[in-house]
Formats: structure tokens, sequence, C-alpha cells
């Protein structure tokens, strides 16, 4: 997949947004890049935060209906649990995919002292698939597929690269890679023409589309014009590490309140009614509070 030949027309940059710290949660810090006033939606991307986390601060018990939330811990962990029983721990470099379908109720705290980081990305479902039964996708760091050539390593959280492919579903059809490209290194990735995509930068600089490009940095986001593939390129010192998303745009309306996304206003009433009531997807909830919401009530 990473042949110059397969990639005719690369893609540009077209935008460029450099996303700032703001408080979220309880004693969060987030920098949100998709989902903020001028970047409301990037079909089918409703969300993208790079999060910092320290106990006794988090994200305690909170729905969620209507689409998918990857979270791709980058330090530190996270302990989550919901109101199904599921809970466990996300650690650095360990992916959980998490869809909420109909819904879900659950929370996410730290589980050890320190700051605790890493990014979360939401994901639309389409109108036939917001009312499916939640699911779970997790991988530990050792069990993503990683894959190193001519100075580009590449861990394939969703889709393929280098070769390689992910065994996550996608319901909405979606990549998501995470690139580290040693000095002088080029890369050549293709993504489907048709897909919406974009790049975050982790950490380095790097130029991207357009080796004439001028450096980008550390929590920029950049929104890729059309084209069938993607190049960057590492021409400093240090090494340069970003993620790589694509999904297949769903082309539906979008209403949203909060953690709750649906087609229409109708169905937003509908899902506040049903969460207010415990009901459709919500029975749980009515009794149910998470561990980490007990322990800091005693």
């Amino acid at each position: 997949m990473s042949n110059s030949s397969e990639i005719r027309e690369p893609r540009m940059v077209v935008r460029k947004f450099l996303a700032k710290p703001q408080r979220e949660g309880v004693g969060a810090v987030v920098r949100r890049s998709i989902g903020r006033f001028e970047l409301k939606y990037f079909d089918p991307f409703l969300v993208l935060d790079e999060f910092s986390v320290s106990a006794p601060g988090g994200f305690p018990d909170h729905p969620h209906r209507g689409f998918e939330t990857v979270t791709y811990m980058l330090q530190g962990e996270v302990t989550h649990e919901d109101f199904e029983g599921h809970k466990g721990t996300i650690r650095a470099g360990d992916l959980q995919w998490m869809t909420a379908g109909k819904g879900i109720v659950h929370s996410e705290m730290p589980s050890e002292q320190g700051t605790q980081k890493g990014l979360q990305l939401w994901i639309n479902l389409s109108s036939k698939n917001k009312m499916i039964d939640p699911r779970y996708q997790e991988l530990q760091s050792k069990d993503i597929v990683t894959v190193a050539k001519d100075g580009i390593e590449v861990r394939v959280i969703a889709g393929e690269a280098l070769g390689s492919q992910s065994p996550v579903y996608t319901r909405t059809p979606t990549m998501y890679l995470d690139f580290t490209l040693k000095q002088g290194a080029h890369l050549q990735q293709s993504i489907p023409r048709t897909w919406n995509s974009f790049v975050y930068v982790i950490e380095g600089e790097g130029v991207f589309g357009n080796s004439k490009a001028s450096l980008v940095s550390a929590h920029n986001l950049l929104l890729l014009g059309s084209g069938d593939g993607l190049e960057v390129w590492n021409q400093s010192v240090n090494p340069l590490r970003f993620i790589l998303v694509g999904g297949e745009p769903l082309g539906e309306p979008v209403a949203q309140y909060g953690p709750f996304v649906m087609n229409t206003q109708e169905e937003i009433d509908q899902t506040f009614y049903d969460y207010q009531n415990s009901v459709n997807g919500f029975e749980k909830a009515k009794f149910w509070k998470s561990q980490s919401l007990s322990d800091l009530e005693m």
C-alpha cells in the first residue's frame, strides 16, 4: 500500500487548525480539533479530542447514543466501566472501539497517579445503525498490527497500511493509522477516493501533501482535500508521529445534543425521554453507578 504508483492524485492540506487546551469532564483538559465551533462535523467524524487527565479528575458516569467512541491511549491508563457490567483498563498503546448504538452509560477514569493521555475519536453511525445493540472491540497494545519499513513504522488500528490489515470491524467504513517517520522518511499511503480524511500530529514536525509545504507541528489537525492518497516527509532530526484517519461520509442530517447524536430533533427528544425514564436501551441506567463514582462519594 506504499507504492508511489498507487497514488496518482495526492491529497493536499485544505484546512489547518491548532487544537488549543480546554476544560472537559471533571478536571480534564482536552485539545478538541473536530467538534469545536469552527468544525462542528467532518462527515463521518463528530469529535477528536487529545485528552490529558489526572486523578481524581476524569470522565465520570455519562451516556452515549447513536455513534462510536474510539479511545487510543498514548500514556498512562484509564479504567472503563459501563452499566452492563463491562469493565477494564485501557493502557498506553491499547485501543477500545466502543459502538454505543442505542445506548451506553459509562465512566472513564484515571487508574494510576500522574497524567494519563490519549486520543478519543467519535465516529457517527448511519441511521440504520444508530439503534443497534452496543458492542466493544478491544485490543491490547501488543495485539495491534505493527509494521516497519524504510524508516516508517505504522500501527494499524483500523484499515490497512504497508500490506497489513487490522482485525477491527468498522460499521462506518474507517481507516485509523498511527505513523512514526524517522528522519528522511517519505510516506505514500493510499486513501479511498470517496472518503474524507484528516491528519492529527502527535509529536515532531513534518511536511504533508506537498514537499514544498511548510512544516506542521504537534497538536495540529489537517483536513485533506480530494485525491487517492497522502504523501508525508520528515525532514527534521526528531521522529514525526501522527495519526491518519479516513472514513466514508454518511451524507445524512446530524442532530446532536452533547453525547446524543441522531438524525432529527424528534429523535433527540426521544433519546432524552428514553434516558430520563430508563427505557429503550437505557433500562439499566436507573440503578447503576460506577465503582469510581461510588468511591468518590464515600
